[in-house]
């Protein structure tokens, strides 16, 4: 239950009830159904489903891609897994919302932070590029992301949210809980990132151009990584 206590002065409502409290209970409102908790549980359970439950989807050298059909949507939950040469906190900060992410990840064309909640939470709007020679179209996302420790090293998930503005032209995805898992391997400098990916692109696009997409780009997103962290 959220309490407004209204001031008034010269029998007129004080600019705090009429544009902050507004403005205060619509992210209320965005948000009313997203729990840090819960989404953390949510990944945590797809990181302990069976082998048997994938099938790979894409291989390279030194990342695979799996995926199963997602409970969500009509579409697939996603798994990529790979090693990288750096720390986990170091990864995580290329990898969460922020400027350094929108620096190296050639996916993304613009990101904004629309609100720092608790210490690792924020909620952040973002475009994606075209992709398969722009048969699927960018992209703009809504997304709650919160970043907290796990074992020996950090899981950073989110999921979209509801957000009235739009950016004209462009579809809006939506993400179901999805999230990055990175811990140090045993015995070794490098660390290992696990991602759940969950995407509904949204529109009408063919089911073989977004698994080609989806996979590509996974793979892609490991060499991008591992190059800025060179830098």
């Amino acid at each position: 239950m959220y309490v407004i206590m209204y001031v008034f002065i010269n029998d007129e409502v004080c600019y705090f009830n009429k544009m902050i409290i507004p403005c205060l209970m619509a992210v209320l409102q965005m948000f009313s159904h997203v729990s840090a908790v819960e989404l953390r549980e949510t990944l945590e359970s797809f990181h302990s489903l069976n082998e048997s439950q994938w099938s790979i989807a894409k291989k390279s050298k030194d990342v695979t891609v799996w995926r199963k059909p997602s409970h969500e949507f009509g579409g697939f939950l996603y798994k990529a897994e790979g090693t990288v040469a750096e720390n986990p906190q170091r990864i995580m900060d290329y990898i969460r919302p922020g400027a350094r992410r929108l620096e190296w990840d050639s996916m993304i064309t613009s990101l904004e932070i629309l609100q720092t909640l608790d210490q690792g939470c924020c909620v952040v709007k973002y475009t994606t590029s075209g992709q398969l020679w722009n048969i699927i179209s960018p992209r703009e996302f809504v997304d709650f992301s919160c970043t907290s420790e796990y074992q020996r090293g950090l899981l950073s998930c989110g999921v979209s949210v509801d957000h009235d503005e739009q950016r004209a032209g462009v579809v809006r995805g939506f993400n179901h809980p999805c999230g990055w898992f990175c811990v140090p391997a045993e015995d070794s400098e490098i660390s290992v990132l696990t991602g759940y990916i969950q995407t509904d692109l949204r529109g009408m696009l063919p089911q073989t151009a977004v698994d080609t997409a989806m996979a590509s780009g996974l793979v892609n997103f490991y060499s991008d990584l591992r190059q800025a962290l060179k830098i």
